[in-house]
């Protein structure tokens, strides 16, 4: 009875963490709701008695996966600081 309810439980979680990734607004929530959900996933691995695909969504889905897209989020927000401000730019007027 408590294998089922706590089964049930990480069901409702990986739906509820795979919605709040995808929904999310800002980028860094997005995807650490994503490695928390790539945990969650091999929890859920493990709990049906497949260890193996536990590891590699451990290992690939929320561990170089999410390294790689915060990796890209700093790329981004460094950019964008050094991009000069659109207001401070007046239109070519000479034409």
């Amino acid at each position: 009875m408590i294998h089922l309810a706590f089964d049930g439980l990480l069901g409702l979680v990986l739906v509820a963490t795979a919605a709040g990734a995808m929904f999310s607004r800002d980028l860094f929530r997005g995807v650490v709701l994503f490695v928390v959900f790539g945990l969650l996933m091999a929890l859920a691995w493990t709990r049906l008695q497949a260890p193996d695909l536990a590891l590699a969504e451990a290992a690939i889905g929320a561990g170089l996966t999410g390294a790689l897209l915060l990796d890209a989020i700093g790329h981004l927000r460094r950019r964008r600081r050094s991009e000069p401000d659109d207001s401070s730019v007046s239109p070519d007027t000479s034409a």
